[in-house]
C-alpha cells in the first residue's frame, strides 16, 4: 500500500494565463513563480494550498467542458473542492463579482455540509464547500436528490 497523507496541488488547464490568475485572486491565490521549462504558473493562498495554472489550452472548446457540458460520459477528473469558512459569505463574494453560481447551495445528505458550484473562466468546474449556515435570505439550499 502506497500512503498518501495529503494533496500536494491541482493542476488546472487554462486558455488564457493572464484571465485565469486574474480569476483565482478573487480565491486569495497568488503567484508564488512561474515554471522556467513549462507553461506553468505556481499559485497558493494563505492557508498555503496550490495550484498550477497550466496555460497551454486550446481554445477550440466552443465554451464547454468534455468531462462536464457533453452528453457522452468522458472518464476524468470532474472538479475540484475547496473547503470554505463560511459558505455564506462565499455566496455573498461570488455574487459580489458577478460569478454565477451553476449549481446550488446544495446539501448532499445530512453531513451539515452544504455546496456551490461555479466554473472558471474555462468552464473548469469548482465546489466550494462549508458547514450549513442559515441561508435563507439567499435563497435556501436545495437537498440534492439523484437522478436514477
Amino acid at each position: 500500500m502506497i500512503e498518501i497523507d495529503n494533496i500536494d496541488h491541482i493542476g488546472i488547464r487554462v486558455a488564457d494565463r493572464d484571465r485565469a490568475i486574474k480569476f483565482y485572486n478573487l480565491f486569495g491565490f497568488k503567484s508564488v513563480r512561474a515554471a522556467d521549462n513549462d507553461d506553468v504558473i505556481v499559485m497558493k493562498n494563505d492557508n498555503n494550498v496550490e495550484i498550477n495554472i497550466i496555460f497551454n489550452a486550446n481554445n477550440n472548446n466552443n465554451n464547454n467542458n468534455i468531462l462536464m457540458d457533453e452528453t457522452e460520459k468522458f472518464p476524468g477528473f470532474t472538479h475540484v473542492a475547496f473547503r470554505v469558512e463560511s459558505i455564506k459569505s462565499t455566496i455573498e463574494n461570488l455574487n459580489k463579482n458577478n460569478i454565477e453560481i451553476t449549481q446550488g447551495p446544495v446539501a448532499f445528505g445530512e453531513d451539515g455540509h452544504v455546496s456551490v458550484f461555479l466554473r472558471d473562466p474555462d468552464r473548469n468546474t469548482l465546489e466550494l464547500r462549508g458547514r450549513a449556515e442559515d441561508l435563507s435570505e439567499l435563497g435556501g439550499v436545495e437537498i440534492y436528490e439523484p437522478l436514477n
